[in-house]
């Protein structure tokens, strides 16, 4: 698993969002961005993730920041998520793992003693096409002042 790090230009993708909109990196090329992957929606600990998010929404905006989630679902299970929990930023249908393998977020996971390949939780702040921060050990429930406090 080759993950982005700090310095790394984000390869350009496209894939669509919970509706059905096409979204591309180009979209974001001269924004600052919060691009967190998470392993599946509506499971307790994405959830509670995306929630914080949600309810940070307008201190991540302040500091200049849009926000687009990222996990394998298909586009009905992202949009059930956001409709359910309100969610203000787009959360990308990436199917075909076309962004999870850009930013290098697919790989051997353990759990319970099992292993088996899956989305690695991570998120990555990006200014202008450029990863400025990585968070690996993402806190579910607090994972906006942890953004906070990188930025």
């Amino acid at each position: 698993m080759n993950t982005l790090k700090v310095g790394d230009k984000v390869p350009n993708f496209s894939v669509t969002d919970q509706d059905g909109n096409t979204i591309t990196m180009q979209d974001y090329q001269n924004k600052k961005v919060i691009v967190f992957f998470y392993p599946a929606a509506s499971t307790p600990g994405c959830t509670a993730e995306a929630c914080n998010l949600r309810d940070h929404y307008k201190d991540l905006q302040d500091k200049g920041y849009d926000i687009i989630g990222v996990s394998a679902d298909t586009e009905k299970k992202q949009s059930n998520f956001r409709n359910k929990y309100d969610f203000p930023f787009p959360l990308l249908a990436d199917t075909n793992k076309d962004v999870i393998q850009a930013f290098g977020v697919w790989g051997l996971k353990k759990f319970m003693g099992r292993e088996y390949d899956g989305i690695h939780r991570k998120t990555f702040l990006v200014d202008k096409g450029v990863v400025t921060h990585v968070i690996d050990k993402v806190k579910t429930k607090t994972h906006a002042l942890q953004i906070l406090e990188s930025i």
